[in-house]
């Protein structure tokens, strides 16, 4: 019987993951490599930043699960895992709805041989009240793309209204400064004047529109070094953008942020980019053992620690780092390494070899600061210590990140010709997505 490998979650990790194995494995008829996903399409989610600010428009970028499917030999299936029977081998996969409440796939069951799971994780509020009902957490493309919609709204309503701009009408709170807020509050800067231009001649940008930082923290992007950091900061307040640290937010309501020290922040639109987590279901998942951010704990191996043929990896997975009390950081380098160390582990088990041990390779740190700059530390783990990058070469590092995930995927010849068609494009469309 053939092995069957599911792999759940099409994320970075997931999706490479799938994709190599179908080029080796499926493709030689070795192994039957099924993946599991809740949505149709996937977007690295480093990109979800630029989505939200209107820098970049979804539909060209999005790649379908089941067209890349045919093109790699394997399978997709559409749905979500919601429980596991580790006794049987199957996953349970929760029913399919549409916008109206009606299903399109029905409760289903998958057996497996191998289990992968990579699922990535979503925002942690840590039960702040509020945050809720009344922010937008970019854990997806649809928040991303309904934060957008909800600021292209706020300022077409402040063009066209007969009163001044109240306070906070036109305020994005970003609470949380690691890199998804640091990067989204330089992209705003640059998106809401770009938007403005467009025919809105009411709403004067110095004036009327804010972008405030908050971190509770002192610094922010605590994972890059101070230098950096400071750095980032000089920045963003030279663009006119807020930065607030050591202020903890407490509550969020429909019209301002209140923090712990009594500060009250008028703001209509507010990101939670504060923390992470990964998915509630995986908490006690048939025994799984999990932290305290439902992340499954893996042995070096990427094994979980209490079945052999679980594996993890990515955001979802707490995976050993010797040498440090915490566990290999939640970035999209490693997920890159684990689904790379996983396709050689995986190949390995059908011959009754032992599983490789991973061992995260820390390549350093890069934060886009939108069209301004980029900053960040390169290749720290080769060179003994971090070698501080600013500009434009390190922003081209940075874009190099994309590129290389794309390579994944798709190979060079086509990732070549889709970047040369995406030049040509930009030459003749709006910079920024109007709608």
């Amino acid at each position: 019987m053939t092995h069957r490998i599911v792999i759940v979650g099409g994320g970075a990790g997931g999706l490479e993951l799938a994709t190599r194995l179908g080029d080796t494995l499926g493709k030689r008829g070795r192994a039957e490599i099924t993946l599991v996903d809740r949505d149709w399409t996937h977007l690295w989610k480093p990109l979800l930043h630029q989505v939200a600010a209107g820098s970049m428009d979804l539909d060209d970028h999005e790649l379908d699960y089941l067209a890349q499917a045919r093109w790699h030999h394997f399978t997709f299936r559409l749905g979500a895992m919601d429980g596991l029977d580790r006794q049987r081998k199957l996953i349970d996969v929760a029913p399919t709805l549409d916008e109206n409440g009606n299903e399109i796939v029905p409760r289903r069951r998958f057996p497996y041989d191998t289990l992968v799971i990579c699922v990535g994780s979503t925002a942690n509020d840590f039960g702040t009240p509020g945050v809720r009902e009344h922010a937008i957490s970019l854990d997806t493309s649809e928040e991303a793309e309904r934060f957008h919609r909800g600021l292209i709204h706020a300022l077409v309503r402040a063009n066209t209204q007969a009163d001044p701009v109240r306070p906070g009408q036109l305020c994005v709170a970003i609470i949380g400064a690691g890199a998804t807020g640091v990067e989204l509050a330089a992209e705003l800067h640059n998106t809401t004047r770009e938007v403005t231009a467009f025919g809105l001649d009411r709403v004067n940008p110095e004036r009327d529109i804010r972008i405030v930082v908050i971190e509770a923290g002192e610094r922010i992007l605590p994972a890059v070094p101070p230098r950096l950091s400071q750095s980032a900061t000089e920045l963003l307040r030279s663009l006119g953008v807020e930065v607030r640290t050591g202020e903890r937010v407490v509550e969020v309501s429909a019209e301002s942020v209140h923090t712990a020290a009594g500060g009250v922040i008028p703001s209509e639109l507010v990101v939670w980019a504060a923390g992470i987590k990964a998915p509630d279901f995986l908490r006690d998942l048939d025994g799984l053992e999990t932290n305290r951010i439902n992340q499954l704990v893996i042995r070096p191996t990427l094994q979980t620690t209490r079945d052999d043929d679980i594996f993890a990896l990515g955001d979802c997975a707490a995976c050993p780092w010797p040498g440090h009390p915490q566990p290999v950081p939640p970035r999209a380098q490693a997920a890159h390494q684990q689904a790379f160390t996983l396709v050689k582990t995986l190949a390995r088990r059908l011959e009754g070899k032992t599983p490789l041990e991973y061992r995260y390779r820390d390549f350093g740190s890069l934060v886009s600061l939108g069209e301004y700059s980029t900053v960040g530390s390169l290749m720290g783990a080769l060179v003994g210590g971090a070698l501080f990058i600013e500009g434009h070469f390190a922003r081209l590092m940075y874009k190099s990140l994309y590129k290389m995930h794309l390579h994944a995927l798709h190979g060079f010849f086509r990732v070549a010709l889709d970047t040369l068609a995406r030049l040509i494009t930009r030459r003749s469309a709006p910079r920024v997505k109007l709608h």
